[in-house]
């Protein structure tokens, strides 16, 4: 099946000009902005003229020729830049300029379900990122189950936001390699805040291994760490700070001793007593 099949099966008239549009920009953080609800914002301003068509169906560059499917949209109206506000909020202030094209497109219904599951590949070029949808047949090849996040990297390359890891704990079948990896080990992880920049260092062990110690994060967004506690608060939501990490792995049948070892080794290297926000 191809994008345009999946498109005319919710209905969506593809006689119209439809523009595929595939987003990768190494100058921001595109998965940032989407977690944090100013993606359609960044979407909305171009530098060209673009969008002179009805729709834009929208995707997110993955690796490789892979891009995942976001949304569909309608092009309701256009203007200046200039003549368009960035919400107060929107992390990139100095992100337009004033020629630049602003876009007004909603949101069209009935696409919800695949959003974040439908994988296509875009082809050999990425970089073409506007394409008329009927000049280029873009295959589907892969339906994501709902509650998916994203594949597990390994141990040490796995790098977890907030909401992600919420997301993860939440759908341990979705993400069961996340599930399975994480369950399987005890180790040594790492928690910065990204807004102060500060490291916390926890050490995780017992049946669960690092999966059940981050599970109770992502219920109480500070661990019941003291200092975690005071940056988060009454605001749950300051826990979109931190990001997850892995220092170190160990046999899930090492004892408490063995693992606090470890993370007391890690706790001086770097200097998280100190500069970071362990208290021993």
């Amino acid at each position: 099946m191809n994008i345009t099949e999946l498109l005319k099966l919710r209905g969506l008239d593809t006689n119209v000009k439809i523009k595929l549009v595939h987003h990768q920009d190494d100058r921001y953080d595109l998965w940032d902005l989407y977690r944090t609800g100013h993606f359609e914002t960044y979407q909305s301003y171009q530098s060209k003229p673009i969008f002179r068509c009805e729709y834009v169906v929208a995707f997110m560059g993955l690796d490789g020729s892979r891009a995942q499917f976001i949304g569909v949209y309608r092009v309701c109206s256009s203007k200046p830049a200039r003549e368009a506000l960035l919400p107060p909020d929107y992390p990139y202030p100095n992100f337009a300029k004033a020629d630049d094209f602003y876009y007004d497109l909603q949101p069209v219904a009935g696409f919800e379900d695949f959003k974040d599951r439908v994988i296509i590949d875009w082809g050999s070029s990425p970089r073409a990122w506007p394409q008329w949808l009927n000049k280029r047949q873009k295959d589907v090849v892969e339906v994501l189950p709902k509650g998916y996040v994203k594949a597990f990297p390994g141990y040490l390359e796995a790098i977890l936001k907030f909401d992600e890891l919420v997301a993860i704990i939440k759908n341990p079948v979705a993400n069961r390699e996340w599930h399975r990896m994480l369950s399987a080990v005890a180790g040594v992880y790492l928690i910065v805040d990204n807004k102060t920049g500060k490291q916390y260092i926890g050490a995780a062990y017992g049946n669960d291994g690092i999966w059940g110690r981050w599970a109770n994060y992502a219920k109480s967004f500070h661990g019941g760490k003291d200092m975690l506690k005071a940056l988060v608060g009454d605001d749950s939501s300051y826990a979109r700070n931190f990001t997850f990490t892995i220092l170190h792995i160990l046999l899930k049948t090492a004892t408490k001793d063995e693992v606090v070892a470890w993370e007391v080794h890690y706790k001086k290297k770097l200097g998280t007593r100190a500069f970071g926000l362990n208290l021993n």
